[in-house]
């Protein structure tokens, strides 16, 4: 008779078996790629001459700001945005049920979904343009703004804010919930005003909560693909889209730079997980 945690063990095991399979088989097989191991091309003495490449790549250094651009931005606005939106949601009026379900709804929407409703709107060909010029706004749609394909991945960032945002405002609001008001009403009986408020009492609170989410935020901004591809320009484009340029080459002679970049992201994503878990385990020591 199998005891629950075998019995829980035995019953993952397939999928386990999958997930190391695809993941890890592929991460050790690219590993070796990147080393210049790839038999099928006639590289068979490893070394790290694709490593030493990707650093002499004239488009890496581009490729690396766009990205870091675009993470930090989204992420700081997501994080302010966040904030603000969910001290707006915290008390209750007519129709908070209501708006604080369309608030959630982002969340479960996949980001390509948004990124083609994106496209389909904010694009010089899209809705929002023909719109304006049918009014007489603008005398041709292409001169519309240009929010996507643009050079500083602004219509990138509209697809991170737009799911993400609510991702930390349900963060921050479920503290904020859990608190109560007793540390404000605490704070307006010593004469503390709304800023003071916010700055020394609620930000200390709600940052345990934040810093785990913000970490999330970025690592997927800065390792997503799709979004990046749909919605960025070619050049520069994101490392992700990079990688992806570099891996579907029809030179297999690129697929080892390609597995190069790959293990590079994914050693400093590696490490945002570090991160993830040391602000963790503070946290919970905090609590």
């Amino acid at each position: 008779m199998l005891n629950s945690e075998t019995r829980a063990y035995t019953l993952l095991a397939p999928s386990l078996l999958i997930l190391i399979l695809l993941f890890f088989g592929g991460f050790i097989l690219g590993i070796f790629q990147s080393l210049n191991y790839f038999p099928l091309i006639g590289l068979e003495n490893p070394n790290l001459e694709a490593y030493e490449g990707v650093f002499h790549t004239e488009e890496l250094l581009s490729s690396v700001l766009l990205t870091f651009f675009v993470s930090l931005t989204a992420t700081i606005l997501t994080v302010v945005l966040g904030i603000m939106t969910a001290l707006a949601l915290r008390g209750r009026f007519t129709g908070s049920k209501a708006v604080l379900f369309l608030y959630q709804f982002p969340v479960t929407v996949p980001h390509i979904i948004i990124a083609l409703g994106m496209l389909l709107f904010l694009s010089q060909s899209g809705t929002l343009s023909r719109f304006f010029y049918l009014i007489g706004g603008i005398q041709e749609p292409s001169e519309f703004p240009v929010l996507i394909n643009d050079r500083w991945g602004w219509g990138i960032i509209l697809v991170y804010l737009w799911k993400q945002v609510p991702f930390i405002g349900i963060i921050v609001l479920s503290v904020l919930q859990s608190l109560g008001d007793h540390y404000e009403e605490l704070a307006v009986s010593l004469g503390a005003r709304r800023f003071q408020i916010l700055r020394h009492v609620l930000l200390p609170l709600i940052l345990p909560g934040i810093l785990p989410g913000s970490i999330i935020c970025f690592a997927y901004a800065f390792g997503s693909f799709e979004v990046p591809y749909l919605l960025g320009l070619p050049y520069p484009s994101m490392l992700s889209v990079l990688v992806y340029r570099y891996f579907s080459h029809s030179d297999l002679g690129q697929r080892p730079s390609a597995m190069a970049l790959s293990v590079l992201m994914t050693a400093f994503l590696l490490i945002l997980v570090v991160a993830y878990k040391r602000v963790l385990r503070r946290g919970a020591h905090y609590e």
